[in-house]
């Protein structure tokens, strides 16, 4: 499972860099540490999905801890970004990891 997992979040990396929304410089560590899900105030959704979500799935499994399951993020992307013609590309990946990962 956890190459599954590996596979999903470079996929996901790689939609993104092919869409030029992956970021060279990282937001503010103020802007990161929002307590808001998503950090909605602070981080659009792909700095969050670059800076948070990809980050901390990645040390997660460098520890060899338990993943998180049962969660779902695709349908606050879908929201937030109906509009771009990315959508579909960035949310694939991120549908079969959470479908992977549901109990």
């Amino acid at each position: 499972m956890k190459a599954e997992v590996k596979q999903h979040l470079s996929d996901l990396q790689i939609a993104m860099r092919l869409h030029n929304l992956w970021e060279a410089t990282p937001p503010s560590l103020e802007a990161m540490a929002n307590p808001q899900p998503f950090c909605l105030e602070t981080l659009t959704p792909t700095q969050w999905l670059q800076w948070i979500f990809i980050p901390r799935m990645q040390a997660i499994l460098d520890a060899g801890a338990d993943l998180p399951r049962n969660f779902a993020i695709t349908p606050y992307l879908e929201e937030s970004l109906k509009t771009e013609d990315y959508l579909k590309a960035i949310c694939e990946p991120l549908l079969k990891l959470e479908k992977l990962l549901k109990d």
